[in-house]
């Protein structure tokens, strides 16, 4: 087995792209399960969040894998296989377990070093463990990149600004509200997990009032609650789009919520106004129906649109120190997966050892019938004595060689030395095989 991770993001696809590619939190166990009944995929994880989509498998071939999560992929988003390709990025091998780490500590991120991202991959993990799609080197991996992630932020000050998507889009908002949004008036509609930053942001920031919508009530209250903000009903979404400067929009909802109907008549009421309504749309699906953005008096900032703002692409010094511990942290991942991927060798080595000295001690009482249970069962412990210290030194430094760079070959030459039949499934269920390219 080895890893393979497919995506898209922000880097390479646009929004239009994304919100057919997203996954909604109720479809994610059927396409967790769709890609596992492929030939060429044994486990999956997926990442679905604003700004990409991801797929981290653990595959039996390259070539296979990636057409099989391909055609998955494609199926789910409707878009034709050959267009999907244009939009993808694949890493293999090493360079998945590089990718995979670089993402949970934000390296790979919109806004670099936002920590949001790890709430994903946990959530994300946690889906696949519940369809029980994640395997041994899908649990390892995820819980090594969780922990990645953690150690960059506590160890680093890459965070320290606690820049967020939702930081990057109200920098970007104030430049046209004359630079400072302390006082300014705002709508969060959506009280899910992006809508809970949100609000939380503004608050922070200094925004008021603030209000809140969400088409189950009762979420929207607790939220408000929670930061002092106004739960409006979602039947007054309207006349509460007119009451305010910024819009702030999350929802998971699989249509437009802000049509341009519906956004027409929200701008004829703010006749006169003297700046145009910000809405910052950072749902994908978009919230904000693509026909709306060009209506006048109006300014939509979504997930294009902040990837192309300087806002999105900051350059933390703290960069680099991050850049190491993910490097570190591979070849940590690699000694595990080389020491691992020998373990089904050892166990057949040590099998062999049984079967020997079991087929001996049957010689040794058919020539020897006088002997008691007794004398038998000193003689079996002390064959089984002799064959475990032999054994011990020997397993125990393959193990360590295994671990170094190159230590694959070692299990090859214990099968080779000792005759030994380890099944390909035993391995491949064990690791994947290092240093696969793309």
């Amino acid at each position: 087995m080895n890893l393979l991770s497919i995506g898209a993001s922000y880097r390479t696809a646009d929004v239009a792209a994304l919100e057919k590619l997203a996954i909604p939190e109720s479809g994610l166990p059927d396409l967790l399960q769709k890609l596992v009944a492929q030939p060429y995929v044994g486990e999956a994880v997926v990442v679905s969040t604003c700004n990409r989509v991801e797929v981290y498998a653990a595959v039996t071939g390259f070539h296979g894998g990636l057409g099989d999560i391909c055609n998955v992929l494609a199926e789910h988003s409707g878009i034709p296989a050959n267009e999907l390709a244009g939009h993808l990025y694949v890493h293999y091998g090493e360079a998945a377990v590089q990718h995979s780490f670089r993402v949970s500590s934000g390296l790979d991120s919109m806004v670099v070093g936002e920590a949001q991202i790890l709430g994903q991959l946990r959530d994300a993990y946690h889906a696949a463990t519940e369809v029980d799609s994640a395997g041994r080197l899908m649990h390892e991996l995820m819980q090594q990149a969780l922990r990645v992630g953690k150690r960059a932020h506590a160890e680093t000050g890459i965070d320290r600004a606690g820049q967020s998507v939702v930081t990057a889009a109200l920098d970007v908002a104030a430049d046209h509200l004359g630079g400072d949004l302390t006082g300014r008036s705002a709508l969060v509609i959506g009280a899910g997990a992006m809508g809970a930053l949100s609000v939380a942001t503004l608050t922070r920031t200094g925004v008021g009032p603030l209000r809140v919508t969400n088409r189950s009530a009762e979420r929207a209250d607790r939220l408000a609650e929670a930061y002092s903000a106004i739960a409006v009903p979602f039947a007054d979404l309207d006349s509460a789009l007119g009451e305010v400067d910024i819009v702030v929009t999350a929802t998971a909802a699989t249509d437009p919520v802000l049509t341009r109907e519906r956004l027409t008549r929200v701008l004829a009421a703010r006749t006169g106004a003297e700046h145009p309504l910000i809405v910052l749309d950072l749902a994908v699906p978009r919230d904000v129906a693509p026909d709306a953005a060009d209506l006048p008096g109006l300014v939509v900032v979504d997930i294009d649109g902040l990837a192309a703002s300087r806002r999105a692409l900051p350059a933390a010094a703290e960069t680099a120190a991050v850049e190491q511990i993910v490097a570190s942290e591979v070849d940590n991942f690699l000694g595990w997966l080389r020491g691992a991927e020998i373990a089904p060798t050892v166990a057949a080595l040590r099998t062999r050892a049984e079967e020997v000295v079991s087929a001996e001690m049957r010689k040794l009482i058919s020539r020897r019938p006088e002997f008691t249970e007794e004398q038998r069962g000193d003689v079996s412990r002390t064959l089984h004595r002799v064959v475990q210290q032999l054994l011990h030194s020997p397993t125990v430094r393959v193990r360590q060689l295994a671990a170094e760079p190159g230590g694959d070959q070692y299990a090859a030459l214990l099968r080779e030395l000792f005759d030994l039949d380890v099944p390909l499934a035993a391995t491949a269920n064990a690791v994947p095989e290092i240093g696969g390219k793309a």
